[in-house]
């Protein structure tokens, strides 16, 4: 038997902008070719299907043919669990239809934890493989809110909430495979882990608030014979183990991540024992990220025109200079070639326009929390209210970042 692990679609993401269509429906494509010749059996999603909670018509439109498409091949079997980017009830409204395609979509935690239970069947109608599909579990799901309670009780209240969901789930799944215990038991989630690795400007947004909210990976992976992973934008095994992975986006998500190879992932099973292998997924559209001064650049810029090839660019420039001239110059070398210039940022300027705590601080390397912090610096709000404070705005973001637009 043989699984496909993806996930981190973000089905209608723009980059500066710039529509992505083209590039998502060659992946799906590229995807659907690759799961034909693989004579893959069963397809799993773990996240992040689309960019928002309300997608676009033609973010739509890509995900059910695909759907309706990989229904007629050898891929007898869809598992599809939402992410913290998705929209629960979005995914969970057409499942009764999809399920009639072998499709299976678990959008949010359910009131019984069977229904994230995926029992697939042999011919013999005799179960084959067990699948815990676990969606992002979002703090409303998990944590009951109790008055007075510190930021470290709600920490541990997620994080104790998390483990238990999944160990729920495992003791249904062991359950099944008493008769047989040489059925595969896979685990799927969209969730951060303590030893996940980010990249700069990847979007990955954290899922909760504090530290104590990463998860240690054995503790939600020990018992399952894979677990795979959403929601982290690089392919990547975690805490060492070979048989828990992040699949990562098969596309890049901004300029950060050039230079990183895309990846699915496909999981033999003979028994229980799982064989692993990365594959490649090939690049659809070439980003380049240019840093220097305007010398430098223009020089790499010329170069790269010489290649004929549809480049997506940002520039990054470390010399001060004036915007007109910037612009000019550099509209001036790609006009006729197939090179879009989508950003420049100018670092020199950013930097002074900053107030800067030191020397190699810059406006880049500061988030929405920095700059929050900045704010209560300027106020000069004491110690016993700034944690507070620090720990409601945190808590304030992610109520927006979750909440679910198409919830009645």
């Amino acid at each position: 038997m043989k699984i496909l692990h993806t996930s981190d679609w973000h089905l209608g993401r723009t980059l500066y902008d710039k529509k992505r269509y083209d590039e998502f429906e060659q992946f799906l494509t590229w995807l659907f070719n690759f799961i034909l010749a693989e004579r893959i059996d069963i397809l799993l999603i773990a996240g992040d299907i689309f960019d928002t909670t309300a997608p676009s018509n033609r973010a739509q439109e890509l995900y059910y043919r695909f759907l309706s498409n990989i229904s007629k091949t050898c891929c007898k079997n869809v598992v599809i669990i939402g992410g913290n980017h998705d929209s629960s009830t979005f995914l969970d409204a057409p499942k009764k239809i999809l399920h009639s395609l072998n499709v299976h979509v678990v959008g949010a935690i359910t009131d019984n934890a069977n229904d994230e239970l995926i029992v697939i069947n042999n011919k013999q109608q005799e179960p084959e493989i067990i699948i815990c599909a676990v969606p992002f579990l979002r703090d409303r799901d998990i944590r009951n809110v109790t008055a007075g309670e510190s930021i470290n009780d709600k920490n541990k209240k997620m994080l104790d909430g998390i483990v238990t969901h999944y160990k729920n789930i495992k003791e249904i799944a062991f359950t099944y495979r008493k008769k047989n215990p040489k059925i595969p038991i896979v685990g799927m989630g969209h969730l951060f882990t303590r030893d996940g690795k980010t990249n700069e400007n990847d979007g990955v947004r954290e899922l909760y608030i504090g530290s104590l909210a990463h998860i240690d990976s054995d503790t939600i992976s020990d018992g399952f014979d894979y677990v795979a992973l959403g929601h982290l934008h690089l392919a990547q095994k975690v805490g060492g183990s070979d048989h828990v992975r992040y699949s990562g986006s098969p596309i890049p998500m901004g300029f950060g991540e050039t230079g990183y190879q895309k990846k699915v992932i496909v999981v033999e099973f003979l028994g229980n024992k799982p064989s692993i292998t990365d594959y490649t997924v090939p690049c659809f559209q070439r980003l380049e990220k240019l840093t220097g001064d305007i010398y430098s650049i223009s020089n790499k810029l010329e170069v790269l025109k010489k290649e004929n090839t549809d480049i997506w660019i940002e520039i990054e420039l470390t010399s001060s200079a004036n915007a007109t001239d910037i612009n000019a110059s550099f509209e001036k070398i790609s006009a006729g070639s197939k090179l879009q210039i989508l950003r420049i940022k100018n670092k020199s300027i950013s930097n002074k326009a900053l107030n800067c705590n030191s020397e190699n601080e810059s406006l880049d390397s500061l988030d929405h929390i920095d700059v929050f912090y900045r704010c209560l610096d300027i106020f000069n709000i004491n110690n016993t209210e700034r944690d507070d404070l620090i720990n409601t705005y945190k808590e304030a973001c992610i109520s927006m970042l979750q909440t679910d637009s198409n919830a009645i």
